[in-house]
């Protein structure tokens, strides 16, 4: 089946009389990087030949593929077209590559994933080392960080996210949908006092960070049907989670965050949950994936396997 469909593709691209098809991997890296430069970069070769590359694409095509200006080139309606087709294309040779001449039943290749930083440390690395030692011939490159990464413009095939889904080009799998808790230390709690209302939280050190590539400041709570909006201030915010989780654990303010990730300092006495009788935000963890790009074996495999984890935990 997979073969069937790169045949169909290159007889989709023959029919377009595209003459070389290293000349797409100019179309692609160009629309990765917004540059000709970057691309060429990228590829090993001048600007000049990716920009000789590109437009002899575009004549073959007789359509304009990029908007050309001097800061940037952005991709047009019918570029973005070939793109898709395009990289579904590189994707399937790239899987076809792996498979060859091995056990068809084994997971082969290089699988690109992208999470947050603070999840990574606290819940993933030993189930992504599970699933490498169960799997020796993939090789996993991770990227961690809690400023969202473009899955579709990213060399990503997947990323782990929080938050809804408002992007019509990936496609999302739950994973998980844990609620914040609000907490802090023993000694931050006896040297300034336990808030005993959301809006105690304005007169308390509140420890943020990056959530969905923005500063998150703005904790809500309900009870009753009462939805309580606070905005909050500290002197220390961070853009890796994880730094605001051992901030609260050393004593210096009040932390808003998933359970999931918090799970051993809460059993450990390190930190101590808060107005456990407020209803707290749900984070919704996602899986997201390209909507139009193939999706090899391995990767499906590592979000099945991360669904599982999930649940059994």
């Amino acid at each position: 089946m997979k073969f069937k469909m790169i045949i169909a593709l290159y007889y989709y691209y023959f029919q377009m009389k595209i003459e070389n098809l290293s000349d797409l991997l100019v179309i692609l890296h160009t629309a990765r990087t917004g540059s000709l430069t970057g691309a060429a970069a990228a590829l090993g070769m001048t600007p000049s030949a990716a920009s000789a590359a590109l437009k002899r694409v575009e004549s073959q095509l007789s359509t304009r593929l990029f908007e050309r200006s001097t800061r940037a080139m952005r991709i047009t309606d019918e570029g973005r077209i070939l793109l898709d087709y395009a990289q579904r294309a590189f994707d399937l040779l790239s899987e076809a590559e792996t498979q060859v001449g091995i056990d068809q039943a084994e997971l082969v290749g290089v699988v690109r994933l992208a999470a947050p930083s603070d999840l990574t440390r606290s819940v993933l690395m030993p189930w992504l080392n599970e699933f490498l030692n169960l799997h020796p011939a993939v090789e996993l490159q991770l990227h961690v960080g809690d400023r969202p990464m473009d899955v579709v413009r990213d060399e990503v095939d997947l990323a782990l996210r929080y938050g809804e889904l408002p992007d019509s080009q990936l496609v999302g799998r739950l994973l998980v949908a844990p609620q914040a808790v609000l907490c802090a230390s023993p000694e931050y709690l006896q040297r300034h006092g336990t808030p005993l209302s959301p809006h105690d939280l304005k007169h308390h050190n509140c420890l943020t960070y990056m959530r969905g590539g923005q500063p998150h400041r703005l904790w809500r709570f309900e009870r009753g049907g009462v939805v309580t909006d606070v905005r909050v201030s500290g002197d220390r915010s961070a853009d890796d989670a994880s730094l605001a989780r051992a901030w609260a654990v050393a004593g210096y303010g009040i932390l808003f965050k998933t359970r999931l990730e918090l799970e051993d300092e809460l059993s450990d006495g390190e930190l101590i949950p808060l107005l456990t009788e407020w209803n707290t935000e749900i984070y919704p963890l996602h899986a997201l994936l390209p909507s139009a790009r193939f999706v090899p074996a391995r990767v499906r495999a590592l979000v099945e396997f991360l669904v599982n984890k999930f649940r059994s935990r």
